[in-house]
């Protein structure tokens, strides 16, 4: 059974690069469907998860250093993936990528803009964004997802565009009143360049303080994606803190598979 057991982890080490989104209890599943017998008796579950950490600690297995995800212009190496384990901070590419996954999954339904939009237009006003929706009609969308990453926070600004709001989301609950402000102004300026005049004004800022919240300091990117999948497929918020390590792992599945899991 052993031997068995480093080829199944051997075939999870080539399709994620690493043994970061596998739970014990695939392995075990694994293991029982080949075996037709139990392994999932504490005692054979402690077994394979003290094999799988040795597994992951001899030399060269531990991680596929030379592990990459490309998908569309994006390239994730085995150090942006490593973000999404235990309490690391997520990376602008890790979120970038899932937000072009979340947008392909609903195309028509949704725009999801690059996590270094808001710091641009921050900064430069919209001078300095006017050509980043050159290639799409925003105001055809239901949805536009804004992720705001300021020094070492994330949340996300949802536009719903038919009815005109610009909502805040942040797990921490921290109030940033310029945010919904400027992004109102940002989809003003965008209207009036498109002669879009039922857009030009009526916008609204709201804050939703009610979402799911993280009690640590290092979940919010993982927070902000959760978010994206659910206002994207119009699933109600049902996850929490206690959620995360297994949002994590299937989040790092659904980058290594280049589609969501729906």
């Amino acid at each position: 059974a052993w031997v068995l057991l480093n080829g199944i982890l051997d075939e999870f080490l080539q399709q994620y690069g690493s043994l970061i989104p596998i739970h014990v209890d695939e392995v075990v599943e694994r293991l029982q469907s080949v075996f037709s017998e139990s392994f999932s008796s504490p005692h054979r579950k402690v077994m394979v998860q003290h094999l799988m950490q040795s597994y992951q600690r001899m030399s060269g297995t531990a991680m596929m250093r030379d592990f990459r995800v490309n998908y569309k212009r994006h390239v994730l190496t085995m150090d942006d993936l490593s973000t999404l384990y235990g309490q690391n901070w997520l990376n602008d590419q890790v979120m970038n990528m899932y937000g072009d996954l979340v947008m392909d999954a609903v195309p028509d339904r949704v725009h999801f803009f690059n996590s270094f939009f808001y710091d641009k237009l921050r900064t430069k006003g919209y001078e300095g964004v006017k050509r980043w929706t050159k290639n799409v009609d925003i105001f055809q969308k239901k949805y536009l997802l804004i992720p705001i990453h300021l020094e070492v926070h994330w949340s996300l600004v949802c536009v719903n565009v038919p009815e005109r709001t610009v909502t805040y989301f942040d797990s921490q609950r921290t109030l940033n009143r310029r945010c919904p402000k400027h992004i109102a102004k940002y989809l003003q300026a965008e209207a009036i360049k498109r002669e879009q005049k039922e857009f030009y004004s009526g916008w609204r800022g709201l804050f939703k303080m009610n979402v799911a919240r993280q009690n640590n300091d290092s979940d919010c990117g993982a927070f902000v994606l959760q978010y994206c999948k659910c206002l994207a497929l119009e699933q109600p918020f049902c996850f929490g803190q206690q959620d995360m390590p297994k949002l994590r792992r299937l989040m790092y599945k659904e980058l290594c598979h280049c589609r969501l899991t729906l």
